[in-house]
């Protein structure tokens, strides 16, 4: 194969990769919609409950994945691997919803609810990420794995 054969065939895998994704970013966006919706189904729609609860467990697995695939972390993954995760899949953890959400509420008059969706968010998550990376960060000690 000739060197412009070999180069045109690189791009197309390259723009395939890339394609494929955004197809995977796709699937994960329509399933964190899913179940959102779902537990909004459960529980009424008078609280996000269901945005609140993805983006908890997408804060834990970005804080977990970050440890276990960083430079001290048990897991050997490409640089395109670990944004496609934590950009891709987790950086869509629909915080777009959450602030459209509260300011709904807000524009309603529920300031109480509006407040606590903030807080609790923001605390919920933080507390998420911070336990995802301790879990990691025992499976990084642990031995002969």
């Amino acid at each position: 194969m000739t060197k412009s054969a070999t180069d045109r065939t690189h791009r197309r895998r390259r723009i395939g990769d890339v394609c494929l994704d955004h197809v995977w970013v796709a699937h994960s966006a329509a399933r964190r919609y899913w179940c959102s919706g779902f537990v909004t189904n459960l529980v009424g729609p008078t609280f996000p409950w269901g945005t609140m609860g993805i983006n908890i467990l997408g804060s834990f697995v970005i804080g977990f994945f970050n440890t276990m695939t960083g430079p001290d972390g048990r897991l050997l993954v490409s640089t395109e691997a670990r944004q496609f995760v934590m950009v891709g899949l987790c950086g869509y953890t629909t915080f777009s919803s959450f602030s459209l959400q509260t300011l709904n509420l807000m524009r309603d008059g529920e300031w109480a609810p509006a407040s606590v969706n903030i807080g609790l968010s923001v605390v919920l998550c933080m507390l998420a990420v911070w336990v995802g990376h301790i879990a990691a960060a025992s499976f990084n000690q642990l031995r002969g794995a």
